[in-house]
């Protein structure tokens, strides 16, 4: 794939996980610490309201079935898409094939679709899927912010990756019902001949990812609903399906500086800011499932994992259904002690001795972050880093073999389904 765009993995020992440090970014968009000469000098379309970005390397093979989706947009009634409201950037980036070519010449045949191509030769040392995405988000965020356009789109896909006929407009439904950020669906498509030493069971093993996947979404819908994200909703938020309003790109900070995962890192960044983030069924692509990846970390280095469990004989380790319900209900706990601050200046007083006591915390450090974290984000993240896990955690097995925690999901939600109201922790 031409970025990381199926994460969150849980293969073998547990996820990827990616660190970051907002701090730094809340000066303003500035990549590699210095701000970068537009990518692009023409400006916008008068009604542009949406900038699509594509990183590609080397992606010839693909790179046109990518663009023939955008540009066959259709609203949710099936009316064509008016183009002079969406623009697309591809930014070819050390590729060692036509990619770029074959982008220009796919431009030229299709004149009425706003496709500016942009080839680079980066530094290996910055040549990075993420170094290329925050390039592509920042000269989009910048480009819809000079034509004001502060609820404008950046939608981010990739160039192995194709989209639905009403990916945008599904896009800017969520948009208009209030969403600052829309995660999409990612379904893989397999290749053909792709890898003569790959596993069928890896398919099935990705099969339960993802049913895995949506039973861990359910049970947060559930246990800690989410007005932003009502049910049905999913679990993917990752580059080849991504959307976020200018706005809320620009006051997270941009895509935080990191090499791979970026999209991860992202999606930290705007919890952190309290962004309504919607994972949308309706918003969808069809992306590759190739073993032989471009970047570092992406869904070939999960494929390839579950290729080797499978030779081994051996089941994907994942969060276990009961860590995953002490880690939902902790976080409703801690909501609803944000709720009572908000509205009333100070922390429940029935709640907050009860959450302290249930997260090992003490009683006036919890009810000073509570009021002094600028959003519910950052208030989470405090208390995770003060060691909140909480004395019900204690004994939990954090991992299971994914399909006993299928299994345990099953019987869990049903009965839960069936109660609707949920105690808190």
């Amino acid at each position: 794939m031409t970025g990381a765009n199926d994460r969150g993995f849980r293969g073998g020992g547990g996820r990827f996980r990616v660190g970051i440090e907002i701090e730094r970014h809340k000066s303003g968009l500035a990549p590699w610490g210095n701000a970068q000469p537009p990518l692009i000098s023409a400006a916008p379309a008068a009604r542009c309201t949406t900038c699509v970005i594509v990183p590609a390397r080397d992606e010839a093979v693909s790179i046109t079935a990518t663009l023939q989706a955008l540009h066959e947009q259709v609203a949710l009634d099936g009316r064509p898409c008016d183009r002079k409201r969406y623009e697309i950037i591809v930014l070819a980036n050390n590729c060692r094939d036509a990619t770029a070519d074959i982008a220009r010449a796919f431009s030229r045949s299709h004149p009425t679709l706003h496709l500016h191509v942009v080839e680079r030769a980066l530094p290996e040392a910055v040549a990075t899927i993420g170094a290329v995405r925050r390039l592509l988000m920042d000269e989009a965020c910048r480009r819809l912010l000079e034509r004001g356009r502060r609820r404008g789109i950046i939608a981010s896909t990739d160039a192995d990756t194709i989209v639905a006929p009403t990916w945008l407009a599904a896009i800017e439904a969520e948009m208009r019902r209030g969403a600052d950020v829309v995660g999409g669906r990612i379904i893989a498509r397999e290749e053909r001949g792709d890898d003569e030493n790959a596993e069928p069971s890896s398919r099935l093993y990705h099969l339960r990812d993802v049913a895995y996947g949506h039973l861990i979404a359910e049970l947060e819908s559930l246990l800690d609903p989410d007005p932003a994200d009502p049910w049905p909703r999913h679990h993917q938020h990752f580059g080849a399906n991504l959307a976020v309003t200018a706005e809320t790109y620009e006051r997270a900070g941009g895509l935080p500086a990191v090499p791979e995962l970026e999209d991860m890192a992202l999606h930290d960044a705007l919890r952190r800011i309290d962004a309504r983030i919607r994972h949308s069924p309706s918003v969808r692509v069809i992306t590759s499932a190739r073993r032989m990846g471009r970047v570092a970390v992406g869904l070939s280095t999960q494929l390839g994992e579950w290729d080797a469990l499978a030779r081994a004989g051996r089941l994907p380790l994942v969060e276990s259904p009961a860590a995953a319900e002490h880690r939902v209900r902790r976080r409703r706990a801690l909501r609803e002690l944000w709720y009572y601050a908000r509205a009333d200046g100070m922390p429940g007083a029935d709640a907050l001795p009860a959450v302290a006591r249930s997260l090992q915390l003490d009683r006036r450090w919890l009810a000073l972050e509570v009021l002094r974290s600028q959003t519910f984000g950052i208030f989470v993240e405090r208390v995770l880093a003060h060691g909140g896990a909480g004395e019900d955690a204690r004994g939990l097995e954090p991992l299971a073999e994914i399909t006993t925690a299928i299994a345990m999901l099953r019987l869990r939600l049903a009965v839960l389904r069936r109660c609707r109201r949920v105690p808190v922790l």
